[in-house]
């Protein structure tokens, strides 16, 4: 669906994306990354908007850059605000339906449609001004999915919207990736987990982890990380601790060991039942998190040069 060969971007001297490969198939997918991280970029090349400096985009098999055969298979929800607060949401998304290809008539009913299904049927006819951040997000959305897109990107989809809201919309985009694709960027790790997405990382505008979240995890559970131990006799199981393979750095720390290894799942497995055999009494065991939001964090200290 989605190939990058080798893609850079740049903005005169400062690099939007950076020498980046992937090939994304159907269905949902995840792009994570902090503020900053090329995200925005990224989606800007796969939507048409931007034309790469170096490399080769094609989505549906073909350059997406002044492409309209392409273009209107694709729908679009950008991170930015919508700007023209005297319009109204039927009017907004009716334009962008128009654009597309579609009669007066025909864009008012697909409009109205969409507007209906994103919740926004009640504020459909007033003023753009006058709505909530949230309630313009919904707008965005439904001039996203009203010409039923083959591909729908998002960029930030969520931001804006209050709980409730925000759990009909992940519903109502997890329904939309049963049959067709996805791509949602965002800075939120579990917005992406809600969709059931697979993952694509992206960080200083490199592509640098992409896959599901399972094979994320394994990347993750192979890179050096800590683990915090609380144990009754600390000294005697730091002098157990320094011998086991893997182990690089161990500090004593009143009643706490932390321990800094190459594989934190493998000595865990390994140094519990060895303590225990030896009589040590552990209080706790808290190995580095490796839950989506903690390999995101891992990945992203990484990069910087920090150790986890």
């Amino acid at each position: 669906m989605i190939e990058l060969d080798r893609v850079t971007k740049l903005y005169g001297s400062v690099i939007g994306v950076n020498d980046v490969s992937v090939a994304l198939g159907g269905g949902a997918h995840g792009l994570v990354g902090p503020n900053g991280a090329g995200k925005t970029t990224f989606l800007g090349l796969v939507t048409g908007q931007l034309r790469p400096t170096l490399g080769r985009v094609r989505v549906f098999g073909a350059a997406p850059f002044g492409n309209p055969a392409v273009l209107r298979r694709i729908g679009y929800c950008p991170a930015a605000d919508l700007l023209d607060r005297g319009t109204t949401p039927l009017e907004w998304v009716r334009y962008l339906v128009r654009l597309t290809g579609y009669t007066a008539a025909a864009a008012t009913a697909r409009a109205t449609r969409a507007l209906e299904q994103v919740g926004l049927s009640a504020a459909s006819r007033r003023p753009l001004a006058t709505l909530s951040k949230g309630m313009r997000q919904r707008a965005k959305l439904a001039g996203a999915i009203a010409h039923d897109p083959d591909l729908l990107v998002l960029d930030e989809p969520f931001d804006g919207l209050d709980p409730v809201a925000r759990h009909d919309l992940v519903e109502l985009v997890r329904t939309w990736a049963r049959t067709r694709s996805l791509v949602v960027a965002s800075h939120l790790l579990h917005e992406v987990e809600a969709l059931d997405a697979g993952l694509a990382v992206i960080l200083g505008g490199r592509l640098v982890a992409s896959g599901d979240a399972a094979e994320i995890r394994r990347l993750v559970e192979g890179l050096p990380g800590d683990v915090r131990v609380r144990c009754a006799e600390p000294r005697a199981f730091a002098e157990l601790a320094i011998a086991m393979e893997g182990v690089e750095a161990v500090r004593v720390d009143g009643d706490t060991v932390l321990v800094a290894t190459r594989a934190p799942g493998g000595f865990v497995a390994a140094v519990v039942p060895r303590a225990c055999a030896a009589g040590l009494t552990l209080l706790e065991v808290a190995p580095a998190d490796r839950s989506l939001d903690g390999m995101f964090g891992h990945l992203v200290r990484l990069h910087r040069g920090i150790r986890a």
